[in-house]
């Protein structure tokens, strides 16, 4: 349920200082940025989020889809924007994490936006077509160690959490494996089905609807638990494979200098939306995990979290060649 005070902070939208008696916010429409094509992990949620904030603020919610460069065209956008809060992003630990890590000269700074909230997470799994003979992930590894050209494996984008933790699940085994980046989780995860590609690591939500299907089959899963959904299916830390297990997390952001109240509201109809029981059940049963924080709390996980990918990026050995 939502808290209370998000229940507050809703009841008072108009953000008028009574002095001089300021317009409702938002006044016009709000433009939500997905740093990715249509079809992906972020974009679901983004579009989930506009339907009950339009219902929340009476305005229209555009969900604007800026795909390339690994993130940096919508994120650059979403930087440059005026801080008024009708242009907000929902960004991942790719956009605000990783990418400083990898890409220098970055167009926009990851820490240069206000935090919002934290929205949620995504546990990765390790997939590979329905026609692949690897029945586990030693299989798959016997299989990238045999004499030959290799295999090779999809990643939503050059620099995302699946192409670095499936960089170093390749390093750390021996295998010969090359890798194929993709504009967004959604043609990989198609390329994935026909067999273009040997394995991928997918966040969950991504796939989970091929996996269902019979398309594409799970050899081990990320965190600590086993996926309620996929019960016989092992964590890759009961393998042995804990190194290259995680999350993937979306975040909300704002331009910096777009005022606390507008920051304060968005998070609340944030904790309104993902409280309705159509609303999370439709993304837990995608294979997201809601989790929610208010600006302060969000903006020192984001801050401890540019650390950690930092780390894994050298962890990994990824540069922008590979």
């Amino acid at each position: 349920m939502p808290s209370r005070r998000a229940i507050l902070l809703l009841s008072g939208l108009a953000l008028a200082r009574p002095a001089t008696a300021q317009p409702a916010w938002p006044a016009r429409p709000v433009r939500l940025l997905v740093p990715f094509p249509p079809g992906g992990t972020t974009d679901v949620l983004a579009r989930a989020l506009a339907a009950k904030w339009q219902e929340s603020w009476g305005q229209q919610v555009v969900v604007d889809n800026r795909g390339g460069g690994g993130g940096v065209i919508g994120t650059e956008a979403a930087f440059r924007a005026a801080p008024d809060g009708l242009t907000l992003v929902l960004g991942n630990n790719q956009t605000h994490a990783t990418n400083g890590a990898l890409i220098p000269g970055l167009p926009y700074d990851p820490a240069g936006f206000a935090a919002i909230t934290l929205v949620a997470r995504a546990p990765h799994a390790l997939v590979v077509p329905a026609s692949s003979p690897a029945r586990s992930v030693a299989d798959l590894v016997a299989l990238g160690r045999r004499p030959g050209p290799g295999l090779s494996y999809a990643s939503s984008s050059a620099g995302s959490s699946s192409h670095l933790m499936s960089e170093t699940f390749v390093r750390r085994n021996g295998m010969q494996a090359t890798h194929v980046p993709y504009r967004g989780a959604a043609p990989a995860a198609l390329d994935l089905v026909a067999g273009t590609v040997d394995f991928m690591m997918a966040t969950w939500a991504s796939v989970s609807a091929l996996a269902a299907d019979g398309r594409i089959r799970a050899l081990g899963v990320g965190g600590a638990a086993r996926f309620p959904d996929l019960p016989e299916v092992p964590t890759l830390r009961e393998q042995g494979y804990d190194y290259i297990s995680g999350d993937a997390w979306f975040g909300l952001f704002a331009p910096r200098g777009t005022p606390e109240p507008v920051l304060q509201a968005v998070f609340a109809a944030t904790e309104v939306a993902l409280a309705d029981a159509a609303v999370r059940g439709r993304l837990e049963a995608a294979g997201f995990r809601i989790a929610t924080l208010p600006p302060a709390s969000f903006g020192a996980f984001h801050q401890a979290e540019v650390t950690r990918w930092a780390e894994l990026v050298r962890e990994s050995g990824v540069t922008l060649a590979n």
